[in-house]
């Protein structure tokens, strides 16, 4: 299982936002360089990369620091605010490996279906980010009918391999990974799911790591606020 720090952006810092409200934002670093190298620097071969700004459409200078960012030993997991062939290119271009796109896929998958097939599935992930068990767009702004089984299911018809899959409402909050749902959501789907949202300890990755069903997790606020080291999260995720 592969751990991914990660790194929002917001007005060209780091920060962490709470169930992912603007107006409950945690600063945590003006360099986003830096950061990612001290992810590096501890051992992770991925970095997860978010441009809130693009997700809240506001304009932004976000794809410098990834082509930053991916000119360091690392991969780079791209998503926020990627809801056209043109932005999915533009960050592709600028040197994510991976790139997740969500309200597109949610909203318009005749565009997404396109992008899918022009990228290739090793590239293109969908993200099934949810509130109450249904989907949300726009920067989690908007709800949809929609579960993430059931759009998991439409895209892994469609080729897809990767999703991500965020616990919206425990998202910053430190209330523990939805374990639960994001095994369930692996198991109906065939789906690689990438865990986000509320890890706040080891244990919820050992938990993650032990189900065999779960491709990895993000850690945001956790690694931040120092609860573990990466080091440890690495460890666990290999069920040690």
């Amino acid at each position: 299982m592969n751990i991914y720090p990660a790194i929002d952006l917001r007005g060209g810092k780091v920060v962490r936002l709470r169930e992912g409200d603007p107006l409950q934002q945690t600063i945590f670093s003006n360099d986003p360089l830096a950061a990612a190298q001290r992810w590096i620097d501890q051992g992770a071969r991925w970095i997860h990369m978010v441009n809130l700004d693009g997700a809240f459409d506001q304009a932004n200078e976000n794809l410098r620091i990834l082509e930053a960012v991916a000119m360091l030993d690392v991969n780079v997991q791209f998503a926020g605010g990627l809801r056209d062939m043109e932005s999915v290119r533009s960050a592709r271009d600028a040197g994510a490996n991976r790139i997740f796109i969500g309200t597109m896929a949610a909203t318009n998958p005749a565009s997404a279906s396109l992008v899918l097939e022009c990228f290739g599935s090793d590239v293109v992930g969908v993200a099934l980010d949810a509130r109450d068990g249904k989907v949300t767009t726009h920067g989690w702004t908007a709800a949809t009918s929609l579960t993430p089984v059931e759009l998991g299911k439409k895209y892994r018809a469609l080729g897809a391999r990767h999703a991500l899959f965020t616990d919206v409402a425990r998202d910053g909050g430190l209330s523990g990974v939805n374990v639960a749902d994001t095994v369930a959501l692996a198991q109906a789907t065939g789906l690689q799911v990438i865990a986000s949202g509320g890890v706040r300890d080891l244990s919820d990755i050992l938990k993650l790591a032990r189900s065999k069903a779960v491709a990895g997790a993000i850690i945001g606020m956790a690694l931040y606020q120092r609860r573990f080291t990466l080091a440890d999260a690495l460890k666990a995720a290999k069920g040690g």
